[in-house]
C-alpha cells in the first residue's frame, strides 16, 4: 500500500482571498515504511509575502522570486502523488489550497476522500489533548528540535513518524530498523524479538506535574498503594 505524507506552506489562510502555495513537501510510504523517496518544491506565489506568513516559514519575496510557478511543477507533483492516499495534518487546509491551485490551471480537483487527516485521528485517539504536530511529537518522544520554522518537507518527515505512532507505533512488520529488515530478508522473520530502545523516550511529565503528584500521594497517607 502506497501513501504520501504531505505538507504545504502558504502565504496565508484563504486561497479565495488570493493566498497561494509557496512550498510543497511530501514523503512516500510503502506499507507504512518510508522508502526514502520525497518530493520537494518551492513555488513563486506571484504576490507579496505577508509578514505574518513569513514569520511562520521564513520564505520571503526575494527567495521565491526565481522559483517556478505552480503550473510549471504541477505535472511532477501529480505524478509523484499519483493515486495514493495523502496523509496530511489538518487535511482540509492543505487540500483547499491544492485544489484551488489545480483549479487555477484548469485541472480537476483531488477528492477529499483521498486525504487521511492525522489531526482528526489524534483528536479521536486523545480527546481533549493538544493535537498540533509539536504536541504529538512531545507525546511520542519524536525529536523535532530542527523545526525552528515550518518547512513543508521537514514537517512531512516529522508527520510520517507521528502518523506511524498514531496508527499503532513502529511495529515489527513496518521494517523500520535494519536489524528487523535483515532478518526478514534472510527468511528468519519468525525469530524476531523485541529489543530495548537505544535511548529511553524523554519524560513528558513537567516539574509542576511531578510536584502536584507527590503532594496528592502524600494526602492519601502511608497506607495507600501509591505510597508504598
Amino acid at each position: 500500500m502506497r501513501e504520501i505524507v504531505l505538507d504545504t506552506e502558504t502565504t496565508g489562510f484563504e486561497p479565495a482571498e488570493g493566498d497561494r502555495i509557496v512550498e510543497i513537501g511530501a514523503v512516500e510510504l510503502w506499507n507504512h515504511m518510508p522508502t526514502g523517496k520525497t518530493y520537494h518544491q518551492y513555488i513563486n506565489p506571484q504576490r507579496p509575502m505577508p509578514k505574518s506568513a513569513f514569520e511562520v516559514h521564513g520564505l520571503g519575496d526575494e527567495f521565491l522570486a526565481d522559483k517556478p510557478l505552480f503550473r510549471d511543477v504541477v505535472s511532477d507533483f501529480l505524478n509523484f502523488v499519483a493515486d495514493s492516499t495523502m496523509v496530511i495534518h489538518n487535511a482540509s487546509f492543505d487540500m483547499k489550497f491544492i485544489n484551488a491551485e489545480l483549479k487555477w490551471v484548469d485541472l480537476p480537483p483531488i477528492p477529499m476522500s483521498r486525504a487521511l487527516d492525522t489531526l482528526a485521528i489524534a483528536r479521536k485517539k486523545f480527546p481533549g489533548s493538544p493535537a498540533s504536530l509539536d504536541a504529538l511529537c512531545r507525546r511520542f518522544g519524536i525529536d523535532n528540535s530542527s523545526r525552528t520554522l515550518h518547512g513543508a518537507l521537514l514537517d512531512s518527515e516529522i508527520l510520517a513518524e507521528v502518523y506511524l505512532e498514531l496508527i499503532g507505533g513502529r511495529q515489527p512488520d513496518f521494517g523500520l530498523t535494519s536489524s528487523v529488515g535483515s532478518r526478514t530478508a534472510a527468511g528468519n522473520a519468525e525469530d524476531w524479538r523485541a529489543e530495548p530502545r537505544p535511548q529511553k523516550l524523554a519524560s513528558l511529565l513537567t516539574e509542576e506535574e511531578a510536584i502536584a503528584h507527590d503532594a496528592f500521594v502524600k494526602k492519601l497517607g502511608d497506607g495507600s498503594l501509591w505510597g508504598r
